[in-house]
């Protein structure tokens, strides 16, 4: 794997050198875009507004809108001017408890990589990080844009996950969402044991992109059969619950799961049942 960025992480007077990895990978499809009588690629040209004229890149510069019309040129050294230091440094602002920090918070993460001389203090501040169950909170300059940025430990690792500010993330204030909706007792006790029996420990291997796979082997089956295969029936689209429905629907899910809870684990927990009596 290649490093996509190399510095140091510095907190207090330490300065620990490391490379930086990405830590997920993309696993979308590409598609191009085609000319349904032929199949020839279409492709797009960059074009001024003002003529009409196709302008190539070496043309081509960033500027900003400051009003309607009006634009502000920037280099790429003006870019970098902006906070050269940071470009090489992850700057520890604080530490924080982890459960502190709503996960909204999170965007992506990226793995650390100690490099030789810097081996035994990152080690240092991963054991630092679990012993105390804290996060570092940092700053850190990538592809020219600042970032907010947690440091933690994720097993032998250290991870640092990319964060949103606050005034990047929306209230929902605006939403129409219900506060308790009256809810019943009996209603809350099914809904309660229904995500009881469908509970279980995380394993995230157990989950895949089934709509990838599928259209994957819809890929394979139209280039063995040059382009043409059966027609399918398409799946039954689920209709909203209503509300006059929702403890029968309820019922009947408790009774579906029962089944399956039969074959292999315990239906329920005994005070769960005992709970449910009551409310009945």
């Amino acid at each position: 794997m290649r490093a996509i960025w190399k510095g140091s992480i510095s907190f207090g007077l330490v300065n620990v050198p490391i490379s930086l990895y990405p830590a997920t990978s993309q696993k979308e499809l590409s598609f191009r875009m085609l000319r349904k009588s032929d199949l020839s690629p279409i492709n797009y040209k960059r074009f001024a507004e003002a003529d009409g004229k196709e302008v190539p890149w070496e043309q081509i510069v960033k500027g900003y809108e400051y009003e309607k019309g009006k634009f502000v040129v920037l280099s790429e050294e003006d870019f970098e001017r902006a906070d050269i230091k940071a470009t090489q440094t992850i700057d520890v602002v604080e530490f924080v408890h982890l459960n502190e920090i709503d996960p909204i918070f999170f965007d992506r993460p990226y793995y650390l990589e100690p490099q030789k001389q810097g081996a035994k203090a990152y080690a240092l501040l991963r054991e630092a990080l679990k012993k105390t169950e804290m996060v570092g909170i940092a700053k850190v300059v990538l592809k020219t844009r600042q970032h907010l940025a947690a440091i933690k430990p994720e097993q032998s690792a250290l991870v640092l996950e990319i964060m949103h500010f606050a005034e990047e993330l929306v209230s929902p204030k605006s939403l129409q969402i219900p506060g308790d909706a009256d809810l019943g007792s009996r209603e809350l006790q099914m809904a309660s044991e229904l995500v009881s029996r469908l509970s279980g420990p995380w394993k995230p291997e157990k989950y895949t992109d089934d709509y990838r796979q599928a259209l994957m082997d819809l890929i394979q089956k139209k280039i063995e059969s040059g382009g043409k295969i059966p027609a399918q029936t398409k799946g039954v689209k689920r209709s909203a619950t209503k509300v006059i429905d929702l403890v029968s629907v309820l019922q009947q899910s408790l009774e579906q799961t029962g089944k399956r809870a039969g074959a292999g684990k315990p239906a329920r927990h005994p005070r769960t049942r005992h709970a449910l009596k009551k409310a009945a």
